[in-house]
């Protein structure tokens, strides 16, 4: 097996830069609409086989050094109580917000193996089908990224809803994040003991918090679950989205490695974080759109910023955009591996 990425992460040496890209088993890629043809975005999450096939598209077809489970963030949240919905164009709805302690109360946190069993026999058919090939990454949304869903009861743009509930009852949403990172610490278990190599936790929105904010409200619920995953050896991954004011407590998350978006530079981002932690990332997707000429410039930028790293996976800084050519996705993978071997 390829171990390239296993190895970046904990800092070894290796021979080249690894890459895998955020959201690579996706829209971008005719044959992963093909499958998607046959089911709709919830059905597809939830029946093995077809999350297992689309999982492997992107190390068949991009040469990829890792994979990731084909899943949702959101998935947890349907067994703690409430329905979840993926609407056409729209995305993910949630039904009765939390935003009472009552709310709070009725929720329950999940037993994987009886509430989440599809996510568990997709790794299982995974780690088969990858035995001889690149690793498998597991996945959870952070705490708090996971509570702007459930007290919004969708995406949202200011996080009105739950800044309210930070600010005026903080007692509550202290008790809401209690319970997700319960939850959140026993679906990542389950997803390492099924066979995940390696797990992300998704920060998608952590970047709309004052660092003070996310000192208090955020931060203490990544390090829980961190340290409770500790003891199992494998490589966890922070991604914080928009982490430019943030790095710094991020670092102090326990994760292996830290993930950056693309707005802040990645040799400053390793200035900030130190040597004694991996890093992640960091191409802009829409570079993706750009000739081959001036997306190599990009690459070898950053290969040559990373460098200085205790390790570096090559990434997006977020994930792949629909609207991607597959081609460019390639080049992205064939240009990372040449100019870093």
């Amino acid at each position: 097996m390829n171990d390239t990425f296993l190895r970046a992460c904990r800092g070894e040496k290796v021979d080249y830069t690894p890459i895998w890209i955020m959201r690579q088993a996706g829209r971008y890629l005719p044959e992963y609409q093909a499958v998607r043809a046959k089911a709709d975005f919830l059905t597809l999450c939830k029946t093995p086989e077809l999350a297992a096939e689309v999982t492997m598209q992107p190390v068949d077809i991009l040469g990829v050094d890792a994979a990731i489970l084909f899943s949702d963030i959101l998935i947890p949240l349907e067994p703690m109580g409430m329905r979840l919905r993926f609407l056409e164009k729209k995305g993910p709805r949630l039904s009765k917000p939390v935003r009472k302690m009552k709310d709070i109360e009725a929720l329950r946190t999940i037993e994987p193996k009886k509430d989440v069993p599809f996510v568990l026999d997709t790794i299982k058919i995974l780690r088969k089908r990858l035995r001889k090939k690149v690793p498998l990454i597991g996945f959870s949304g952070a705490p708090f990224t996971l509570a702007t869903y459930m007290i919004e009861g969708g995406s949202s743009k200011n996080f009105l809803e739950t800044k309210k509930m930070m600010f005026s009852a903080p007692e509550v949403f202290h008790a809401l994040m209690q319970k997700i990172t319960e939850t959140t610490i026993s679906y990542l278990r389950a997803q390492i003991k099924a066979g995940a190599q390696a797990v992300q936790i998704f920060d998608s929105w952590a970047g709309a918090l004052a660092p003070d904010d996310y000192r208090e409200f955020s931060l203490p619920y990544v390090k829980e679950t961190i340290e409770n995953l500790k003891s199992h050896d494998v490589p966890i991954i922070y991604f914080v989205n928009n982490c430019g004011g943030l790095l710094e407590l991020a670092r102090s998350s326990g994760a292996d490695v830290i993930g950056i978006d693309w707005r802040v530079d990645i040799g400053k981002a390793i200035t900030r974080i130190g040597k004694e932690t991996a890093i992640q990332g960091n191409l802009d997707p829409l570079a993706l759109f750009s000739d081959d000429t001036t997306l190599k410039t990009k690459v070898k930028d950053i290969l040559k910023k990373g460098s200085r790293a205790k390790g570096h996976i090559f990434n997006l800084g977020h994930g792949i955009l629909p609207q991607t050519p597959p081609e460019k996705a390639k080049t992205l993978v064939k240009l990372v591996h040449e100019l870093s071997s």
